[in-house]
């Protein structure tokens, strides 16, 4: 693979050395300890554990000589967010954010092998829910905050952790967060997962998520007068429903070609297989013929970057076996190029589906965002970070099709930067499912990379 850094970032990204600097190895046994006591939480949306894990974080923030007037949890619902402060030489500029959430996605005990809700090593991994997404992340950052705290380390800038409770489900506190934080300076983001191993067991790059989809869900509706089902009528409710997520489903919305998209594929197509190599570059370079659309989105990944994609995921209707379908309802979760209009899109799925007793309304209010500039101080900065691992890997500008806080940082005008601090296979990552596991030896590394960012991004 002949992955480079993005040339038009500058110079200044091929010249990053390792930092001198280093935390303790207290740190990593510290991230660990505080990785098991999170996983062992489970902070599922419905049971209000995330508040109290958040107490928990404040203590051991407390503990590494964080003030109790620098944290603050704020109740949300049945979740919270916290709010720690380091405070920097310079209060007057606008503060770095680090975020990263508490809660997961729900796991059964009897789907997984082992306990879901228990930190476990075997076969090299660390397994638990959400020992990925994003209690990693989560707890590398506490441990390092710390360690930099106890050496007295003095940042140029505020660094303020900021810590959402509802991530996985309604994004409440995400956007509680979002305006209390409005006018910071940057935002780095811990929940990029993991960065990819490729075949031959090597790193292959960093990426670095400068962009998102935007998270819009619809409910469509048809309503008929029912009747006795001894007397069928033409006008169907599930019928009607049914043919019209027939077309959604058989519609294609036109590719989009971002800077980021075009930045990455153009890094990702020096190791793909001849076919789909040829296609992406012919695409990268400006190609617009069929041909070679179709070739790069028969790969669901890059169809997923491309384009705007609206699914249907959850269907209801009728009322009684023996009475005539009143009503038949369904879900379609889109997920939608930044700088595309949701109402726009909705639209679109009103015209595609084309039935007059159709009605279709966004089930929440959708929160949009555009992308962060591939700025050259950032890029630098992750660059050397990522050199404290494995020097010169490529870093690749990255636009994600799920749904992060980085969405609604960005919609009140923050630059926000998703990165990840370990590297993984994609044939090992669980994210969201069973098994969810990171490399049981990726917490040193992942406390230097962690270490080595903060440094740079709030060096005098």
């Amino acid at each position: 693979m002949s992955l480079i850094r993005p040339t038009a970032l500058g110079a200044a990204l091929l010249l990053a050395q390792p930092l001198a600097a280093a935390p303790s190895a207290h740190t990593a046994v510290h991230a660990r300890e505080i990785l098991a006591h999170t996983v062992g939480t489970p902070t599922v949306a419905g049971r209000g554990e995330v508040p109290g894990l958040a107490k928990w974080l404040a203590g051991q923030l407390q503990a590494s000589g964080f003030a109790p007037s620098e944290i603050d949890i704020q109740p949300v619902g049945e979740t919270a967010a916290l709010v720690a402060r380091y405070p920097g030489a310079d209060s007057k500029l606008p503060p770095l954010v680090l975020s990263v959430h508490m809660d997961v996605v729900e796991a059964r005990r009897e789907d997984w092998l082992r306990d879901p809700f228990t930190l476990t090593e075997a076969d090299g991994f660390l397994f638990g829910r959400g020992v990925d997404d994003n209690k990693f992340g989560l707890s590398v950052l506490v441990a390092v905050l710390g360690d930099l705290r106890q050496q007295g380390y003095k940042p140029a800038r505020d660094v303020l952790l900021a810590v959402s409770g509802d991530e996985e489900t309604t994004m409440e506190s995400t956007r509680v967060l979002a305006e209390r934080l409005r006018g910071a300076w940057l935002v780095i983001n811990g929940d990029m997962g993991a960065n990819p191993i490729g075949p031959d067991g090597k790193p292959q790059a960093a990426l670095v998520q400068a962009a998102e989809k935007t998270y819009g869900t619809f409910t469509l509706t048809v309503t008929n007068p029912g009747g006795h089902s001894s007397m069928p009528r033409e006008d169907n409710a599930i019928y009607q429903l049914a043919a019209a997520l027939t077309r959604i489903g058989a519609h294609r919305f036109p590719i989009a070609m971002h800077e980021i998209t075009k930045a990455y594929l153009k890094g990702v197509a020096p190791r793909a297989e001849p076919a789909m190599r040829a296609a992406l570059e012919r695409l990268v370079a400006g190609a617009s013929d069929a041909a070679t659309i179709a070739t790069v989105t028969a790969n669901t990944e890059y169809n997923a970057i491309l384009r705007t994609t609206c699914v249907a995921t959850m269907l209801g209707g009728g009322h009684a076996e023996n009475a005539l379908p009143q009503r038949a309802t369904a879900t379609v979760n889109c997920r939608i190029l930044p700088g595309t209009d949701p109402l726009a899109v909705m639209q679109e799925l009103e015209t595609v589906a084309a039935e007059p007793a159709l009605t279709i309304a966004p089930a929440a209010k959708i929160a949009s965002s555009p992308a962060s500039p591939l700025r050259a101080d950032v890029f630098a900065a992750i660059g050397k970070a990522v050199d404290t691992q494995h020097k010169g890997l490529p870093l690749l500008p990255y636009m994600s099709a799920g749904a992060t806080d980085s969405t609604y940082y960005r919609a009140v005008g923050i630059d926000s930067y998703g990165v990840g601090s370990f590297f993984m296979r994609a044939e090992d990552d669980f994210t969201h499912g069973l098994n969810e596991r990171v490399p049981a030896d990726a917490i040193p590394g992942a406390v230097g990379f962690w270490d080595a960012l903060l440094r740079e991004l709030t060096k005098s």
